[in-house]
């Protein structure tokens, strides 16, 4: 593996255990259910399609230099499809999406999102 992509890793999952961490520390201060609203699998796909994404662009970085924008956004766009396919339904049930539910599916893509744009600018920036 390369050292790129396995300090990639390491980042997003440092970044991901403690943003579920201080996640779950909020949610048992307020007293409300930890498990609730499908907290684990929000961080867990956000993490893998994060590393995913990541590692599928670094391994095509020389063959599609210039398209490698493109193709994050279609890669962003794939998160979002499985928030429909996956999440919508459960969180959409009563018609309304609550706080805590807006906050637990979009602080893990939020944070996945910037630790795979800063790490791609940084690598982007050595191939220039």
């Amino acid at each position: 593996m390369h050292p790129t992509i396995s300090d990639f890793i390491l980042r997003i999952l440092f970044f991901m255990a403690v943003a579920f961490g201080l996640h779950f520390l909020f949610l048992n201060y307020l007293e409300l259910p930890l498990f609730a609203h499908k907290i684990i699998a929000n961080y867990i796909v956000n993490l893998v399609f994060g590393i995913a994404i990541f590692s599928i662009l670094f391994s095509i970085r020389k063959k599609i230099k210039n398209q490698i924008g493109f193709i994050f956004i279609l890669g962003g766009m794939l998160k979002f499809f499985l928030f429909f396919a996956f999440f919508y339904k459960d969180y959409m049930e009563d018609k309304t999406l609550s706080k805590i539910e807006f906050f637990t599916l979009f602080i893990p893509y939020i944070l996945a999102l910037v630790i795979e744009v800063f790490s791609l600018s940084k690598w982007l920036n050595k191939l220039q």
